[in-house]
């Protein structure tokens, strides 16, 4: 694992996932206080299992995937954030949940802020996109807080949904 792809902020370390998160994974992705709103909604861990091996190979496939995010104090699993690529085809995009306990304190902003600085210092992308549902105020402060700009909104199963859009200054 390329240690570039490891970021560390003031509370938080960011680590690529790997296998030795699945069981982290398989609690926060089947909790529906943390997954029922997000893309796919909550997950079976079998489910949990294909996905982590996708991300696995996003890192070395495209230089950037998701990172399992942990508290520097202990080690303590906070969540997960990182850069996908939308299967809608709306480019790559910001994702980050916090099992429910680790809400509320500013994990969010920090851990997305990491992963958007890293999009476009470090993996050089010129745009990346994140969506929230329209109810979601915590999430959609979260992408205002590191500078995301609302720019459109679209719908998926009843629900409106918000795009929000950072691009990359030029140097």
């Amino acid at each position: 694992m390329n240690p570039s792809w490891h970021l560390r902020t003031g509370r938080l370390v960011l680590r690529p996932v790997g296998w030795g998160d699945l069981a982290d994974l398989v609690q926060l992705k089947g909790d529906p206080r943390a997954y029922a709103v997000m893309l796919g909604g909550v997950r079976s861990p079998s489910a949990v299992a294909a996905e982590l091996a996708d991300e696995i190979s996003d890192w070395s496939r495209l230089g950037y995937g998701m990172w399992a995010v942990r508290a520097v104090s202990d080690g303590h699993f906070v969540g997960v954030v990182g850069l996908q690529d939308r299967p809608d085809g709306r480019g790559v995009g910001l994702r980050f949940a916090l099992r429910p306990e680790e809400q509320g304190h500013g994990y969010a902003s920090e851990a997305a802020g990491a992963a958007l600085r890293f999009a476009h210092e470090r993996a050089e992308l010129g745009r990346v996109v994140a969506v929230a549902r329209e109810d979601n105020i915590a999430s959609r402060q979260v992408l205002g807080a590191i500078g995301m700009i609302e720019g459109g909104a679209f719908y998926r199963d009843g629900v409106t949904l918000l795009l929000h859009e950072s691009v990359r200054r030029s140097k």
